[in-house]
């Protein structure tokens, strides 16, 4: 199936990452073939960063690791669905469990879980 998947022009394919007990989603990221050989290869997520242009483990500063359980492609072979365990209270950089912490209006629907003042030495927003 590896072989299979379907990177975009500039070798990245994006995945989901979603909570495996609870279904859900916390983050999207990019991987390339490597980001992905490596999250095989060490059980816990690697992406490529489109803006920093370098591979970083999900984690790494915070401590937050995503323990992956399950690898799905989807029916185009272009997206990857990643089943984890997030270990740490949560997977954004800005202090919430998920990514996903405002609706369209801009409003906050799920409070911050940490401090990324104390995980990250920055201002908290």
């Amino acid at each position: 199936m590896l072989t299979e998947l379907k990177y975009d022009e500039k070798g990245l394919i994006p995945a989901i990452i979603q909570d495996v007990n609870t279904g859900e989603v916390l983050m999207v990221a990019y991987m390339n073939e490597t980001a992905l050989e490596k999250t095989i290869e060490t059980g816990f997520t690697h992406f490529w960063s489109r803006s920093r242009q370098k591979y970083w483990k999900k984690g790494e500063t915070s401590g937050h690791v995503q323990e992956v359980r399950e690898i799905l492609p989807d029916c185009d072979a272009d997206t990857l669905l990643i089943k984890v365990i997030q270990h740490g209270p949560g997977a954004c950089h800005t202090g919430h469990r998920s990514c996903f912490y405002r609706n369209i209006k801009g409003e906050e629907v799920a409070g911050k879980v940490f401090s990324e003042g104390e995980v990250y030495g920055k201002k908290d927003n």
